[in-house]
């Protein structure tokens, strides 16, 4: 019933018995893999409680973080890949624990057509993520490590619903693309300016924090 709900917020009600009807519950622990690079998809994920770590990987196994997956929300690359059917070239994997719908790829294409509010849906989740890609692009391009770190700590605060987030200095490196000594020097600095706490595999926001860079 309470999916129902969820999906009646936004997709009309004979839609709804199909996406229930066709579609596998899936719950899936944190941290696990739900998409490899070089995988071909034939269920399309759709998130109904959780959230998703999106990122794109290079040939040696190196990775920078893309974007999350919220309530509700499909990956823009894996709508792509689905619909021409090509390999991932992305990898996405729980962030949290998940609550999410694995979708039939075959009925994408069939629903865009029988269905105005899901072509409407994909269509807006696409310019969501295409939006978040160029934000990344500009981070990454034009502003500084300190400013980036800043940005993805709030975002992690805010997905997570608290100001103490679970992650080692190693995890934020590899999102970021960068060493883990560097991401270090940055935490201190953020420690000793008295806008976080440092612990083992933990990160406590402060208020103060909330005045620095604002994206």
């Amino acid at each position: 019933m309470e999916i129902e709900k969820q999906l009646g917020s936004i997709f009309e009600p004979k839609l709804v018995q199909e996406i229930i009807q066709k579609s596998k519950l899936l719950e899936i622990p944190t941290g696990q893999g739900i998409i490899n690079p070089g995988q071909l998809i034939k269920l399309m994920p759709l998130v109904l409680e959780g959230a998703v770590k999106v990122s794109r990987m290079d040939d040696e196994g190196n990775e920078i973080f893309l974007y999350n997956l919220l309530s509700m929300e499909l990956c823009a690359m894996t709508i792509t890949c689905c619909m021409q059917q090509y390999p991932s070239e992305i990898k996405a994997e729980a962030e949290s624990d998940l609550k999410l719908l694995a979708i039939p790829i075959q009925y994408m294409d069939e629903w865009m057509l029988r269905y105005p509010t899901w072509k409407s849906y994909v269509m807006r989740n696409l310019k969501l993520r295409f939006d978040e890609l160029l934000k990344t692009i500009d981070q990454i391009a034009f502003q500084k490590l300190d400013d980036r770190l800043v940005y993805y700590l709030k975002e992690k605060s805010r997905i997570a619903g608290s100001s103490l987030i679970n992650l080692s200095h190693q995890q934020i490196a590899d999102d970021l693309a960068t060493s883990r000594v560097v991401i270090s020097r940055l935490l201190k600095t953020l420690e000793n300016d008295k806008k976080l706490l440092l612990y083992r595999n933990q990160i406590k926001l402060l208020r103060e924090f909330d005045q620095l860079y604002r994206s």
